[in-house]
């Protein structure tokens, strides 16, 4: 039996053209490895009465509400969504960028599907929104069964657009989601950091729980060119070539100091912060998923 935990692999991930078929097989492979389902139940709520007809069972019969009107009523009730969650895609220029064979947009498309793939079978409302330097796509959240559908298609075909402008797209989401849910952002967060966080901070005000996933390919961390290399700013076309071993020491060390940066703060302000590179296993993301997904109950 082929194994499908490979498909957590992106590489392996990215091989599959159909994005359901992706995010279907990225969630199978990431159950098979947990010990137990990360799949919880869900709570019906009662939603109102209708007139008793043919085909409805007697047993939701409401006897007390007979007694008073002597007509047959019953309940009808819904599933009860336990999350409305907003998945928050950038697809700036930046995020094209890749040292190997799956770009930092193609990794994070594929991670939203599949958690867009995971929260819909728990029965959570999962919206969409698509942004470079504004909100180009937005879907609203839902949690019917075609409404899957609809998100993996336009994962399937995200392109990338213009420069990154990330602290009013948070703003503006944050006054847009009415009800209280859980963000999560994905973005190699190429912006001005106390910008990025302003807009975190909305969310968090307006009692959002939020995830922040930074992609970064494993090249913008470690620098690692042997060469006379010239670079070309993928959002501004700014260029320069350099000897980049004079300058890898001191570029590893800004890097990270973002990272840790970006981290204290956030933990500061209760938003889950998770560094990820893209030829890391998508497992990780998952399990930082369900672990605040257990949190939140």
């Amino acid at each position: 039996m082929d194994d499908k935990r490979k498909y957590l692999q992106p590489e392996m991930a990215a091989m599959l053209n159909n994005m359901a078929l992706r995010a279907r097989l990225v969630v199978e492979g990431y159950i098979i490895g947990q010990h137990k389902s990360p799949y919880h139940g869900f709570s019906v709520e009662f939603a109102e009465h209708r007139a008793y007809g043919p085909g409805d069972e007697i047993r939701h019969i409401d006897w007390k509400l007979y007694g008073k009107t002597n007509r047959y009523y019953v309940k009808r009730y819904e599933e009860e969504t336990n999350l409305r969650a907003h998945l928050i895609l950038d697809t700036s220029r930046s995020m094209m960028y890749s040292s190997g064979k799956i770009s930092k947009l193609e990794y994070s498309s594929t991670l939203m599907a599949a958690l867009a793939y995971l929260m819909m079978n728990q029965q959570d409302g999962v919206g969409l929104v698509l942004f470079d330097e504004k909100i180009n796509q937005f879907i609203p959240p839902r949690s019917n069964p075609s409404h899957l559908n609809t998100l993996l298609t336009q994962l399937g075909t995200v392109k990338s657009g213009l420069d990154t402008k990330i602290e009013p797209v948070l703003h503006e989401m944050a006054e847009r989601i009415k009800k209280r849910g859980l963000v999560i952002l994905i973005s190699d967060l190429f912006d001005n950091p106390e910008n990025i966080l302003t807009g975190l901070k909305h969310f968090r005000h307006n009692k959002q729980e939020v995830i922040v996933f930074h992609i970064l390919d494993r090249q913008e961390m470690e620098f690692n060119f042997n060469n006379r290399t010239r670079f070309k700013d993928m959002e501004s076309g700014e260029e320069i070539t350099t000897e980049p071993w004079h300058i890898r020491k001191a570029y590893a060390k800004s890097i990270k100091n973002i990272q840790d940066d970006s981290q204290k703060k956030c933990r500061e302000h209760l938003v889950d912060y998770v560094p990820l590179f893209t030829d890391q296993s998508l497992d990780t993301a998952l399990t930082e998923y369900i672990r605040k997904r257990k949190k939140l109950g």
